[in-house]
């Protein structure tokens, strides 16, 4: 059944296109990611007013890592330095800040600043931002299976005793609920290993907009689109 009033509680975004936009104005591929962490927070300040508790955002990938040394270096300033200025701000407007992601390849400071904000902003309730950092769908549940094979190995559970709510426990987003809607911008159209595990049911929406184009507007556009969708979840309308 579908209903145009019904609003998607948890979207992730994958952020793409950010170096398109700047190589297509012969601009400097950082140039873009800049351009793309000011539309974050554009984006963020819009979400709570469109509906939506928790948005999660595509920052940088396993595989990203075989980037420039420049842009990767590049794009790790950027996350410091978004989490530096914007902890006032995400205070104020009462989101609180997550990440996912593998940490132990990413700088001590870098990891410390995460921490940080994750705790001073952890009681807030209007918005969940969540941020993959050093993310990949296929690391992160290699990474759930070996600490419930641990567990299982050290007594704690029993292997048979393993479903789907465990696993689910034991992935970085036990704190979030499935995503109802994953965007993803930029043309492209493939998941890139991105939520494998926790969109098995969401609706997905590919738009040509590159990411530092995405405004609130055509967001507020692609939310009206889901509620004409008929979600049954693997059943049959009746």
């Amino acid at each position: 059944m579908s209903d145009a009033s019904v609003t998607p509680r948890h979207v992730a975004i994958i952020m793409d296109g950010n170096g398109r936009w700047a190589t297509q104005k012969g601009w400097p591929r950082l140039v873009g990611h800049r351009k793309g962490s000011e539309r974050v927070k554009t984006i963020v300040r819009a979400a709570p007013d469109l509906g939506i508790t928790h948005l999660t955002v595509y920052a940088f990938s396993t595989e990203n890592w075989k980037r420039s040394t420049e842009e990767v270096l590049g794009l790790m300033k950027l996350f410091a330095r978004y989490i530096q200025r914007e902890a006032e701000a995400l205070s104020k407007e009462n989101v609180r800040m997550c990440f996912i992601g593998d940490r132990k390849r990413l700088e001590p400071k870098l990891q410390e600043l995460m921490a940080w904000i994750e705790k001073r902003t952890e009681n807030n309730t209007r918005l969940t931002l969540t941020v993959a950092i050093n993310y990949g769908g296929r690391d992160e549940l290699m990474r759930a299976a070996r600490k419930l094979a641990q567990q299982a190995a050290e007594g704690l559970i029993d292997p048979d005793a393993i479903d789907e709510s465990m696993l689910d426990g034991a992935l970085d987003t036990a704190h979030l609920p499935p995503p109802d809607l994953v965007i993803r911008t930029s043309g492209e159209t493939r998941v890139s290993n991105f939520l494998l595990w926790q969109a098995a049911y969401s609706e997905y929406e590919f738009t040509p907009i590159l990411w530092p184009d995405f405004t609130p507007e055509v967001l507020a556009e692609i939310l009206s689109r889901f509620g004409h969708r008929d979600r049954r979840f693997g059943g049959v309308k009746t």
